[in-house]
This record gives C-alpha cells, sequence and structure tokens, in this order.
C-alpha cells in the first residue's frame, strides 16, 4: 500500500469507531490498528531492536487505554504511538526533536495538504480514486465548510434544512472525519524540516574531535582560571550540601514529632527542596563538563569532587525517601506520595546518568536523550499498573481507612472496595460501588472501559 492508503484506512477505521461514541475501547483499537500498520509498513532497515520493543510498548498502552481510559494511558497511547511513527521514518534522529518535528507539521497540515502531488499517486487522470478525490471528495470538504459558514451567519440559510430529519449526525460525522483525517496525515505523512534535521548532530551523545580540544569557554577567564573556579565552588557546595544532609535528617529524623498536618507540609516542601537540588546539581555539572574539561588531564580533582557532589545528592534522596516512606506509615498511601516517589526514582536515575556522563566522557545531550527514556518508563508504568487499586488495597488494612475518599477521589477502586464492603459486611458500601460500576457498564461497546467489564458486582 502507498501513504495515501494508510491515510485514507486510519481515518476510515477513525471515523467507524469514534461515531457516535465516547472515548474508550475504540482509542485501544485504533491505536492497535496503527501500530500493526506502521509495523507492516517500516522498511527492514529501520526495524531495530529499539523500533519492536516501540511497538510492543504501542500495543500494550493501547490495551491499557481500553483497559482503563484515563490520562495516563491515554499519554502512554501518544507518546508511544508518537514515538514509533517516528523512528519508523529515521532510526538516527534523536529523541528530543520529536516534539519539535510533529508540532511544526501540526501548524503545516494545512499547507502539506494542498501539496497533493506529494502524498497522491501520479496515475493517469483516468484513473478512479483521482477522480472520486477529484470530482467528490474535495467538492464535499469544500461545501461542508462552506455549508457551516453560511448556516452559522444567517438563520434562514440554516432553517431551509433544519426541517428534514437526518439519521446521521451531520456535524459530528464531519468534525469526526477532518480530526481522524489530521491524526492519520500527520502520523502517515509527517515531514522533516531541514532547520530541525541539521540540529541533529548537535544533540549527540558523543564529543566530537573539534570539542576535545583545550580551549576557555569565557573570553574573561583563561583555562587555569576557569578550572580552579569550577574546583572551589564544587569544594565549596560540597560543604554546604553536607552541612545541610545533616540539618535535613535531623530536622526529620530527631526533632520532636509535630502534627499530621505539620508532618505533611514539612514532608513536601522539603522534598520539593530535594528535587530542586538535584537539578540544580545536575546543571551546575553540565556548567563545567560540557566540552573540554571532559578531557583535561589536570581536571582530576574537579572531577573527583563532581562525583562527591553526585554521591552527597544520592545520600539526600535516600534520606528524602524514607522520610516519604514514614509519611506514608503514618498517614496511608496518596496520589502526590506516590508521585513523590517517582520524582525521587527519577532524580535518582538523572545522578547516575551524570556519573556516566563525567565517568565516561559524554555531552551534555547524552543526558537529555537518556532522561527521555526514563519519563517515557514512567509514564509507561503509570499507564500499565492500576495505582488506585494498591493505594486502596493497602490503605483499607488501616483502622482509619477513609471510604468515602477512595470511593470518590481514588480511580479505579471499586474492585477492592467490593472486597472490603464484603469483608465488612457493608451492605451500603456494597450498593454505592455496584451502582458506579454498572452505570459504567451501561456504555456501548466501543465507549466501553474494560476494567469495570471485569469488575463484578452481586
Amino acid at each position: 500500500m502507498k501513504t495515501h492508503h494508510y491515510i485514507f484506512l486510519t481515518t476510515l477505521i477513525f471515523v467507524i469507531v469514534f461515531y457516535n461514541e465516547d472515548i474508550g475501547l475504540n482509542l485501544g483499537i485504533v491505536g492497535i490498528a496503527y501500530a500493526v500498520l506502521a509495523l507492516y509498513k517500516t522498511p527492514g532497515q529501520n526495524k531495530t531492536r529499539e523500533f519492536l520493543i516501540i511497538f510492543v510498548m504501542s500495543i500494550l498502552s493501547s490495551i491499557a487505554f481500553a483497559w482503563y481510559g484515563d490520562f495516563a494511558s491515554f499519554l502512554a497511547v501518544l507518546s508511544s504511538h508518537l514515538l514509533l511513527a517516528y523512528r519508523s521514518r529515521n532510526r538516527k534522529m534523536k529523541i528530543l526533536l520529536l516534539i519539535p518535528v510533529f508540532v511544526v507539521n501540526g501548524f503545516t497540515f494545512i499547507c502539506r495538504f494542498f501539496n497533493f502531488d506529494k502524498w497522491l499517486p501520479k496515475t493517469n487522470t483516468s484513473g478512479l480514486l483521482q477522480k472520486v478525490i477529484a470530482f467528490v471528495l474535495i467538492p464535499l470538504i469544500l461545501v461542508a465548510i462552506f455549508f457551516g459558514i453560511y448556516a452559522a451567519g444567517s438563520s434562514h440559510f440554516a432553517d431551509l434544512f433544519s426541517n428534514y430529519e437526518w439519521d446521521v449526525n451531520i456535524w459530528q460525522l464531519i468534525v469526526i472525519t477532518v480530526l481522524g483525517f489530521f491524526i492519520a496525515f500527520n502520523y502517515w505523512n509527517f515531514a522533516v524540516e531541514r532547520l530541525i534535521y541539521r540540529q541533529n548532530h548537535i544533540l549527540d551523545n558523543e564529543f566530537g574531535e573539534a570539542a576535545k580540544i583545550q580551549k576557555p569557554t569565557y573570553s574573561f577567564l583563561d583555562l587555569n582560571s576557569e578550572r580552579m573556579s569550577g574546583v572551589i565552588s564544587l569544594f565549596c557546595l560540597n560543604i554546604l550540601l553536607a552541612v545541610f544532609i545533616f540539618t535535613f535528617n535531623y530536622e526529620q529524623f530527631v526533632e520532636v514529632q509535630k502534627t499530621t498536618i505539620q508532618l505533611g507540609e514539612e514532608t513536601h516542601e522539603r522534598v520539593n527542596a530535594v528535587i530542586l537540588s538535584i537539578i540544580m546539581a545536575i546543571l551546575v555539572i553540565m556548567m563545567y563538563f560540557k566540552g573540554g574539561f571532559n578531557f583535561d588531564v589536570k581536571a582530576k580533582s574537579l572531577k573527583i569532587l563532581a562525583k562527591v557532589w553526585i554521591f552527597l545528592n544520592v545520600i539526600l534522596i535516600i534520606s528524602a525517601f524514607v522520610k516519604n516512606t514514614e509519611y506514608i506509615i503514618d498517614m496511608g498511601f496518596t496520589y502526590k506520595k506516590m508521585g513523590v516517589y517517582a520524582f525521587l526514582i527519577l532524580s535518582l536515575i538523572g545522578l547516575i546518568l551524570t556519573f556516566i556522563k563525567i565517568h565516561t566522557q559524554k555531552t551534555n545531550a547524552y543526558l537529555f536523550n537518556s532522561m527521555v527514556w526514563a519519563v517515557y518508563g514512567t509514564v509507561l508504568a503509570c499507564s500499565f499498573i492500576n495505582w488506585g487499586g494498591i493505594i486502596t488495597m493497602q490503605n483499607s488494612k488501616r483502622s482509619d481507612f477513609a471510604v468515602n475518599f477512595h470511593l470518590h477521589s481514588i480511580s479505579f477502586s471499586e474492585k477492592q472496595l467490593i472486597k472490603y464492603a464484603e469483608e465488612k459486611k457493608d451492605e451500603k458500601l456494597l450498593k454505592e460501588v455496584t451502582v458506579k460500576t454498572e452505570q459504567q457498564k451501561q456504555n456501548t461497546f466501543l465507549s466501553k472501559i474494560l476494567f469495570y467489564e471485569t469488575t463484578k458486582t452481586k
């Protein structure tokens, strides 16, 4: 099949599964269809191990959305399929350029659409497809657009057509068709602008030969002064961080226990300070190790101090991790506390990658390229795992279990709440959960959320 075949086929699938339906199982079906077609369309040289992994993640994230239908699974579907389309066309383009590529394509859609020679086949004018496009599709689209404009501008014009009963919701059909075509066109026919492509080499993980030449970063500092500035700065920062770690742990583990509200507020404030500290630490190291100092034989002291600073920041993360665990033991699980774990783990990954960057002489772009995959993995974890169910299951073991909070504020907690209600013989709770679940089951097939379909109620 040619590119235009994929565009029209996926547009048709999109219209069929979304017409008169809410978002649910249908998006999962569309996601799987896109992934399978992308695998079939991708040339053999681009079917790398990375591409195949993303393909599997695209299928799994589509299933996850069909199962949960929440924002996390939607984000996983979106990111997975953008990555899949990106890698199917070019296996060497840096992943950081993905967002600029698709943003630019979104804005240039109209221009690229009317450039028919670039995406429609160059065939004999007597061809059936070309006649359908020229004599039916294009006039139909133009008539539909101007009909909407004229109907909005004249009530009498709109009344000429309002007395007829249509079995088809024409406005919804137009919107869904346009949206489906927009998605399909940009997925199968996106372009990488030259300006973006030229930036690809800047994001290499390895230094070029020119970057290894020793030269000062700033005109007002020579190499020796800049190197010594880094040594003094990192030495002072290490001392400052060591003192902060001591006071941080003293305040959290030694001082007199405070009220629950104070404990929660201070825990989040300190964790925010820790995460900000880690980000600033990585940025400072990137400032000194962006070029020549990675290969400077006289920069051993600078490298040692940088690695010590990384180690001290790891200790800081462990302290925050322990405190958040203690807070969970005292107060129970919430989304925010689970999110703290996620941010701390990402911060730890960032520090490990920074250590690797210094030790193996990688570019600053290596950090960003690698962290994109770490964030992508986090998105997948959020979409695949029922965190709401885990939170409810763990908190239900507590004597202060807040039933209403978990019923109304925690997503996908129904299975655990039904189990809890049966154990406690709470008929009121069981009835509320059953009503909520049965309402979800009333959706039409393509709008269903599979999680609720597998939730058994009495």
